[in-house]
């Protein structure tokens, strides 16, 4: 009888999951809608993944990217250069996973809606469908749903911006243009969730912030 052999099929699905490779069902957990800042200029082009310290969203990540249609690439080169305002892309469904060192399907590009502003809060649309090019993974970082103080703000230089790095828990998201590239990362006191500019502008020739945020990461 065809009911009586659904407990040994259920038992084949079982032993077949438990038999999965680690990684892939890690990347399985990290698949979701990655939105992240995009930054840059005529130097080239970066994404900052907007993490949380749940899954599928717990990593920083930051790439190095280019839009494939070459006039478009030039064009958000130059509408982005030397500028502090926030564009954001919202992409196509993706295993976050897939941009650590280690995996072994690397994602070599996606497609995503490019967003003058944040793309959840009131951002608007300016490019659908945009395809877009990984070319490096600067930075890839799990993080720690852990809670933790750390007693210095950490940044690392990405082109000519700082980005913070994500150490603590609560933290902040902080990404600087600077007016010239930093040759070494940068450290800072940190005091709770709140931007130290003024410390940080004594060590490196701040420009202004692209992109600051603490709700994400209480």
């Amino acid at each position: 009888m065809m009911f009586a052999r659904l407990p040994s099929l259920r038992r084949c699905f079982a032993l077949f999951a438990f038999l999965l490779p680690l990684h892939l069902l890690a990347a399985e957990a990290s698949h979701g809608v990655h939105g992240m800042v995009l930054f840059g200029g005529q130097g080239g082009l970066y994404a900052s993944h907007l993490p949380l310290f749940h899954a599928p969203h717990d990593a920083q990540v930051v790439l190095q990217l280019r839009f494939k249609d070459p006039q478009l690439d030039r064009a958000m080169r130059a509408r982005l250069d030397g500028k502090t305002a926030l564009w954001t892309l919202e992409p196509e469904s993706f295993a976050l996973r897939r941009l650590a060192p280690d995996t072994d399907t690397p994602l070599r590009g996606f497609k995503a809606t490019v967003v003058e502003g944040h793309f959840e809060r009131d951002g608007t649309p300016r490019v659908q469908g945009a395809e877009l090019v990984v070319e490096r993974v600067v930075l890839y970082r799990p993080l720690s749903p852990r809670p933790a103080v750390q007693a210095l703000a950490r940044y690392v230089p990405v082109g000519p911006f700082l980005v913070k790095l994500v150490d603590s828990r609560p933290d902040f998201d902080h990404i600087v243009l600077l007016e010239r590239a930093a040759g070494a990362p940068v450290a800072v006191a940190k005091h709770g969730v709140e931007e130290n500019l003024a410390d940080l502008a004594r060590q490196a020739p701040v420009a202004g912030t692209v992109y600051y945020e603490t709700a994400d990461l209480r």
